[in-house]
């Protein structure tokens, strides 16, 4: 049974995913602040953390900074709307996703469960993806689209082994440009927007309405996403 810590200072929200997670069979704690939440990852050594940005005291970023100097727990943030650089910065202080309040329930658990799937200990044999009839065979450097093989630049092809390797989280832009451009690169988003539209017109089977490569807008790309669902909590 997964252990999931909940941060949340609104009582309502931290009533609604004990319910929601519980129902669904995860053992789960709660915390009302950041002060909290480290106790409770120290002491319960969760399997992931649902963390909010908003706390009293010490806040979800110092939260976020604090665990990730001794842990790889993964997190996922709750964040409001209008918070996006908030997001972004969370994310580049190493949360591994994030969700906007308010939020679905379904999408939710459709999040803890990618998390939950990605944390587990990988095998050692670079592993085969299929998803909407293209194939992404990362030991031999391959790719298809329908039976069919589709040619990538070495680039492209970095781009797309950055995502394939982190199915349906957040990537940001930052992070992308990085790992695959490089550290002098990590404000040229044009060149990443470039890249992204030239791979989507060789994988996705419909480039102009992409459902493989999913922007999240001013931060950064997902890589085939769970569905979401319906149902929503923190409104």
């Amino acid at each position: 049974m997964s252990r999931i810590l909940v941060v949340d200072d609104e009582v309502q929200i931290l009533r609604a995913l004990h319910r929601a997670l519980a129902a669904r069979g995860y053992a789960v704690v709660t915390a009302p602040d950041g002060e909290d939440a480290i106790a409770e990852v120290e002491a319960a050594m969760p399997d992931l953390v649902v963390l909010d940005l908003n706390l009293p005291g010490i806040d979800g970023m110092e939260v976020c900074r604090r665990l990730r100097t001794w842990t790889q727990v993964p997190i996922l943030i709750l964040s409001v709307r209008e918070d996006e650089a908030g997001k972004v910065r969370a994310l580049d202080l190493g949360a591994d996703d994030y969700l906007t309040k308010p939020f679905g329930v379904e999408e939710l658990l459709a999040r803890v469960r990618s998390l939950l799937r990605r944390s587990r200990p990988r095998e050692s044999t670079p592993p085969r993806f299929e998803v909407e009839r293209v194939v992404v065979d990362l030991a031999s450097h391959r790719v298809s689209r329908d039976g069919s093989d589709v040619h990538l630049t070495k680039t492209e092809w970095r781009l797309l082994d950055a995502m394939v390797e982190h199915p349906g989280k957040l990537l940001t832009h930052r992070w992308l440009l990085e790992r695959v451009w490089g550290a002098g690169y990590q404000e040229d988003v044009e060149v990443l927007r470039v890249f992204v539209s030239q791979l989507r017109k060789k994988v996705e089977p419909d480039a102009s309405r992409p459902s493989l490569i999913v922007t999240d807008p001013g931060v950064g790309y997902r890589w085939a996403p769970d569905p979401q669902g319906d149902g929503e909590v923190g409104s």
